[in-house]
């Protein structure tokens, strides 16, 4: 269980930033989603879907770089 889920998702979207990854997955809750939202909405993600991985709902988001690869 994680105490902390705002912290946990905030934490691998940063981490898949610093990776340079095209998209991550983090386990779905209704806030984490509405939180993946928002910040798409306000141009720091490209992109949020939720899908279902080995029974479970994810959120895949996909991240956001500028022309020279850095993260928005």
């Amino acid at each position: 269980m994680n105490t902390d889920p705002i912290a946990d998702l905030l934490t691998r979207i940063r981490n898949a930033n610093r990776a340079h990854k095209d998209w991550t997955d983090i386990p779905w809750s209704k806030l984490k989603e509405a939180i993946a939202r928002v910040l798409v909405d306000e141009g720091f993600l490209r992109e949020v879907a939720v899908n279902t991985a080995e029974g479970r709902k994810v959120i895949r988001v996909s991240l956001r770089y500028d022309e020279f690869r850095r993260p928005c």
